[in-house]
């Protein structure tokens, strides 16, 4: 047979030991594609308290219907 290694006992192939590594490499360096994303926060330049929070409220507005769609 094809040259490979003993590996607790079992013999295992060499072409099964590099396909396993492959795949394994590419779960470490691939990023994960379900991963949950916070939306980052703009900055706010208002003049006074009552505007600021009235921009606040229409931001987080409308993060809540986009977050419903």
């Amino acid at each position: 047979m094809a040259g490979g290694y003993t590996i607790l006992g079992k013999h295992i192939p060499s072409h099964q030991l590099a396909l396993t590594t492959f795949g394994l490499v590419s779960l470490l360096v691939i990023p994960n594609p379900f991963k949950s994303t916070k939306l980052p926060e703009p900055s706010i330049n208002a003049s006074n308290k009552e505007e600021e929070a009235f921009v606040k409220s229409y931001i987080k507005s409308k993060n809540e219907a986009i977050q419903k769609k």
